[in-house]
């Protein structure tokens, strides 16, 4: 007599074992390297009165360094969105010669030290600089003032988008490589112009990956230092970025000012970072709810 089978769910072997163990180090591990530091950071704010913490909030220096860094650090996202995703699609719908090369090149910024790139970027978009000289002459025979890259916001944009473009084009690949072209020539042989494809078959497939890249992007892009800190110019009320804010009350040892605002810095990623994740999951439910 053969015996009955077990149900398929049943004989379903994990990896791992042990869901209760593995599940017990896992929230071990994450509140040790997440929860802990963050719970450190809002014990130390509230030593200070609520009036203190808002009055810190509201030194012009500090509100001007945290209007600086949201806004390039948003002008950079966009700017990623553009041409992170026009890299994505050279990269996977081209066949060239040099593919593998650019392909790596998209990971350098995540090789190379943040200090490294912005030593670089200084180096080559300081007034004296093989570009930033350029921009001086020109600025100089069209409006009679040098154009300056570095030691501005300018400089700041620039050093976010470097680091923070691969977030994108990780993102977006994958999606794009899934995507059959089949689907661009349908389009095509229905009279459909390229644009007109792009948005309507293209586009609402990748928007949940850019949207998943923009959050990563933008979490980077706020907290950067290390690229930022050699070609900001580190002007008060000018180019001086929140970090720079933050280390600053630290040397002063300003403990709980730094983590005062340090944690305003937080609460706002978090909240731009929640408001992507709730965009990305309506859009990607929407697409499934179509394509069911």
């Amino acid at each position: 007599m053969s015996q009955p089978q077990t149900p398929l769910k049943n004989r379903a072997r994990r990896v791992m074992p042990f869901f209760g163990l593995s599940m017990g180090v896992s929230i071990f591990a994450l509140s040790l390297l997440v929860i802990l530091p963050f719970a450190m950071m809002i014990i130390t704010t509230l030593q200070m009165d609520f009036a203190d913490i808002i009055r810190t909030i509201k030194e012009p220096q500090v509100f001007a360094a945290i209007k600086l860094s949201l806004s390039m650090a948003a002008l950079a996202t966009l700017t990623n969105l553009v041409f992170g995703t026009l890299i994505a699609w050279v990269l996977v719908r081209y066949e060239f010669w040099g593919k593998s090369f650019i392909n790596a090149l998209v990971d350098l910024p995540f090789a190379l030290p943040t200090a490294v790139t912005g030593i670089a970027l200084a180096t080559l978009y300081a007034p004296n600089g093989f570009f930033g000289q350029w921009f001086s002459k020109i600025g100089i025979a069209l409006t009679g003032e040098p154009i300056k890259i570095a030691f501005t916001p300018i400089g700041i944009w620039l050093a976010l988008v470097v680091v923070s473009f691969p977030f994108i084009v990780r993102a977006v690949q994958p999606v794009l490589a899934e995507l059959s072209v089949e689907f661009e020539e349908a389009a095509a042989v229905m009279g459909a112009s390229r644009l007109t494809t792009f948005r309507r078959v293209i586009l609402p497939e990748i928007a949940p990956a850019m949207l998943i890249g923009a959050g990563m992007m933008f979490a980077r892009a706020t907290g950067e230092y290390g690229s930022v800190i050699f070609i900001a110019g580190n002007i008060p009320m000018q180019s001086e970025i929140l970090p720079l804010i933050i280390v600053s009350k630290l040397e002063q040892f300003d403990v709980a000012g730094a983590a005062c605002v340090a944690l305003f810095m937080l609460l706002l990623s978090l909240i731009v970072l929640f408001a992507i994740n709730y965009a990305q999951w309506r859009l990607s439910a929407r697409l499934g709810a179509k394509t069911n």
